[in-house]
């Protein structure tokens, strides 16, 4: 018998050792770690179970018959974070490149279905040249099997996608149907096509780096959530975030410790401007808000004219948006609507409260954005809001203008709780706008228009643009002093904790994509 127990140890040991020790060092000297090595990273210590280890390709062309690859260049098992189940495969770029073939893909899909049928999030660590290529038209079958469990999986676990090597081609598709994606700066890339291709067809020269690294897909595609300068923090995030979430979605996120001091807080009076002009960083409010001031933003370099990410109140996990009016007055984009909707939308399916902090002077104008699509983006907010049934508050800072805010969670849209600081402005257009269109003529044919511009804007202001009227008619639950913001939000929230909404029964709906 200890024969056979020693035959199982070399052959483990083959395994875990993956291409070899020469190309272990190589990914060493790229800067990148194993997937082993991520895996311990990521995970609680000791609670790593690999399953699956032995599979082997079953390819015979281009003397592939003649190939060893142990693990099949991915690991696939399960562990926890922070005490709590979750499952995970690492693509392993020593052993064929992190190349997917059949095999390769089988071990993938096995540990998906295994995230799903128990009910835990499932971490993808992404480190691959592509499909293998030896294997032909079954290596893109492997890629459509992971593919469709990515979608029918959605809204069900958490999926998570950590980029740490290239991805390309139609393996970016599987990240980017997954709930969030970490890159690391410098040696992470997405793209579909690669630079060399791009160069032969348009004859555009472009280093992989700046066609799809880190920061461009963190800027400018926003195809990227979350990145790090390194590894270590790109899955130190992945815990942080993982912390936040609750396990499926029949489940609440794990709720921590009742914050029994807010000594952390500034006196939010002070922090916002109440001239409707100035700028201030809406992530000041936020912080003062949340327990601690601990605020996980995500997508921070994309569409920064508005602030999506997580917290929590009195322990409890809740998604945070809010318009940021030192990036384009706060105004709403086709980037910001895709943002926002889309976090509106993970949510709910993961039964976490959407608290909304508005400060908006509208839908941003412009020929780019109505050519860009800026009415079917934009109708994306409306959908997301009134499709959630998840407990969701708003907080008007300041400004709430328009179409926008109507789509800000307005209570025809479903706020459950409207609250508004006294300094709020709701109307159809700013008091500016207005008292210019309606009072044109007056002004016009004043003997001062200076001075009757003036009066009539705060004319209007007193008869529209204040948050008592929209108290009147029933569309601000009530009008709150700005210090009493985080005690207002933990009554609200531990009032709508058992929150139960039905909707009409339908396939789904059709959301305008």
């Amino acid at each position: 018998m200890y024969d056979k127990i020693d035959e199982l140890f070399q052959r483990k040991l083959k395994i875990e050792l993956g291409g070899g020790d020469d190309r272990i060092a190589a990914q060493h000297n790229r800067g990148k770690l194993t997937a082993r090595e991520r895996i311990d990273l990521l995970l609680d210590e000791g609670t790593f179970v690999e399953l699956n280890s032995f599979i082997q390709h079953r390819a015979s062309n281009f003397g592939m018959d003649k190939v060893e690859a142990p693990g099949e260049g991915v690991v696939t098992g399960y562990g926890k974070i922070h005490g709590r189940l979750v499952y995970v495969f690492a693509q392993d770029f020593t052993v064929f490149g992190g190349a997917l073939g059949e095999m390769h893909a089988k071990k993938i899909a096995k540990i998906m279905d295994l995230a799903a049928q128990n009910g835990a999030p499932i971490i993808g660590l992404n480190d691959s040249g592509g499909a293998r290529i030896q294997e032909g038209v079954v290596s893109l079958d492997g890629y459509g099997h992971i593919f469709y469990r990515n979608a029918i999986y959605s809204g069900v676990i958490p999926q998570i996608s950590v980029i740490l090597g290239p991805c390309a081609g139609g393996a970016v598709y599987s990240p980017a149907i997954t709930d969030f994606v970490f890159m690391v700066e410098k040696t992470s890339q997405m793209f579909i096509t690669g630079p060399k291709v791009i160069e032969t067809v348009t004859g555009e020269k472009i280093t992989a780096e700046s066609l799809g690294g880190a920061k461009v897909h963190s800027s400018i595609s926003g195809n990227s959530h979350f990145s790090a300068e390194s590894e270590p923090e790109v899955l130190e995030q992945v815990r942080r975030l993982v912390a936040f979430l609750p396990q499926n979605n029949n489940e609440l996120p794990p709720a921590s410790e009742k914050i029994l001091s807010d000594d952390w807080r500034e006196d939010l009076a002070e922090l916002v401007p109440v001239e409707g002009t100035k700028v201030y960083d809406v992530r000041k409010v936020i912080e003062q808000i949340l327990d601690h001031g601990d605020f996980m933003e995500v997508q921070r370099d994309f569409a920064k004219n508005i602030v999506i990410g997580f917290g929590r109140i009195d322990g409890h996990s809740v998604g945070i948006i809010a318009n940021q009016p030192k990036v384009m007055a706060g105004g709403l984009d086709i980037n910001s609507s895709d943002k926002l909707a889309r976090f509106i939308r993970f949510c709910d399916c993961f039964n976490i409260p959407l608290i909304t902090f508005e400060d908006v002077t509208g839908f941003f104008p412009g020929v780019n954005q109505e050519h860009g699509g800026i009415i079917r983006h934009g109708a994306k907010i409306l959908y997301a809001y009134s499709e959630a049934t998840v407990p969701k508050i708003t907080v008007i800072l300041r400004k709430a203008f328009g179409g926008a805010y109507v789509a800000l969670n307005s209570k025809a849209i479903g706020a459950d709780i409207v609250y508004a600081w006294p300094n709020a402005e709701i109307a159809v257009m700013g008091p500016e706008g207005a008292a210019n269109i309606i009072f044109a003529k007056e002004i016009e044919q004043s003997d001062n228009p200076a001075a009757t511009r003036a009066e009539k804007i705060a004319e209007y202001r007193d008869m529209f643009a204040n948050p008592y009227v929209a108290a009147a008619n029933g569309m601000v639950d009530d009008v709150i002093d700005p210090r009493d913001t985080r005690k207002k939000l933990k009554e609200s929230l531990e009032m709508l904790r058992n929150k139960k909404e039905s909707r009409p029964s339908k396939k789904h709906g059709n959301i305008p994509l």
